[in-house]
């Protein structure tokens, strides 16, 4: 196994460890509502919701931004030692929003008999559902297994590599250049790839028709430089539109794929909104697998990008090796 310093595998392993804390703690979570008494409920309120939801970006100034998501929210009534009390919250685990929208709802119609599982401590603290859901221990225990074959598998495979194409190259100490260029090169084409292919599936889904609610420029700056120094003012364009598919209504964010690109230029990011203007019908193509995502143009030439990028890491990988 190659002399790493420990850090580093803490870095590659940190994910999983935060992925893991978090199971663990839903866990007790559950392990802890199972104890918690039940009254009869009643829906009162069960619709769709577009909420603002909190993501970590390190692009930013501020190392975060808010991102809009599609909810179910239902709202259920129930009493407690004669206190009538309500609540919108379905089950014990995170509900990050733009995920079964449409199957939550449907299990839950306004006026739907329940039963609400509440905290005797704190009784507007309470849960629909109250079990994680059914095979999770067994995915994470076979990620698990996946992540620590990849890291040090992966490392100890790199360093048995460079060691192969140390004894192969014009110049020894340019294979880990050498790694490196391939290794982008290989990155990228592979995202390049996964483009393409969501493209082709995104051009054989359901269209329905959706209304433009908003089509704007946002403003924001870059992560402060390694120097220090203040970040760029960056602008990004933002286009919303509501569309309805299988009798529930949905709000989109993003006209096309990679649509999120930004630029330091106001004028252009504002050129790009012109096809879509506000209260215009377009068409919408949904995802029937998970209405919440949808795009306005499935097409995108971002892949095409892609592919030379991948292609010049190829030639410089080839030429650094060969003519060092």
């Amino acid at each position: 196994m190659p002399n790493l310093p420990w850090y580093v595998y803490a870095m590659l392993l940190a994910p999983l460890a935060l992925v893991l804390f978090g199971a663990v703690y839903k866990s007790l979570q559950v392990r802890a509502a199972r104890e918690w008494p039940s009254a009869p409920g009643k829906v009162v309120i069960s619709t769709s919701e577009l909420r603002d939801v909190k993501v970590l970006d390190s692009e930013r100034e501020n190392g975060r931004k808010l991102e809009q998501r599609n909810f179910a929210n239902i709202v259920y009534e129930y009493s407690v030692s004669g206190q009538k009390l309500s609540n919108n919250r379905v089950s014990i685990g995170e509900d990050r929003g733009n995920f079964q929208v449409g199957e939550i709802l449907a299990r839950y119609p306004v006026g739907s008999i329940v039963t609400v599982y509440y905290n005797p401590r704190h009784p507007r603290d309470a849960v629909l559902e109250r079990d994680l859901p059914q095979g999770l221990w067994g995915c994470l225990g076979i990620g698990t297994a996946v992540v620590l074959v990849i890291v040090f598998g992966g490392v100890f495979g790199l360093n048995r590599f460079s060691e192969f194409l140390s004894a192969r190259l014009k110049d020894p100490a340019l294979s880990p250049l050498v790694m490196a260029f391939g290794a982008f090169g290989g990155v990228t084409a592979l995202f390049a790839l996964a483009m393409q292919k969501q493209q082709g599936l995104a051009m054989k889904w359901p269209v329905v028709s959706g209304t433009i609610q908003m089509s704007d420029v946002e403003q924001y700056r870059e992560a402060p430089t390694k120097n220090g120094y203040r970040g760029a003012l960056m602008y990004q364009r933002q286009v919303s539109y509501a569309y309805r598919f299988n009798d529930v209504d949905y709000t989109g964010i993003e006209a096309r794929f990679a649509t999120n690109r930004n630029s330091t230029s106001g004028w252009l990011m504002g050129k790009f909104l012109k096809a879509y203007q506000d209260g215009s019908v377009v068409k919408v193509y949904v995802n029937p697998l998970n209405p919440s995502e949808a795009t306005l143009n499935p097409r995108t030439s971002f892949a095409w990008v892609l592919w030379l990028l991948s292609a010049g890491f190829a030639y410089v990988t080839y030429y650094t090796a060969i003519h060092g």
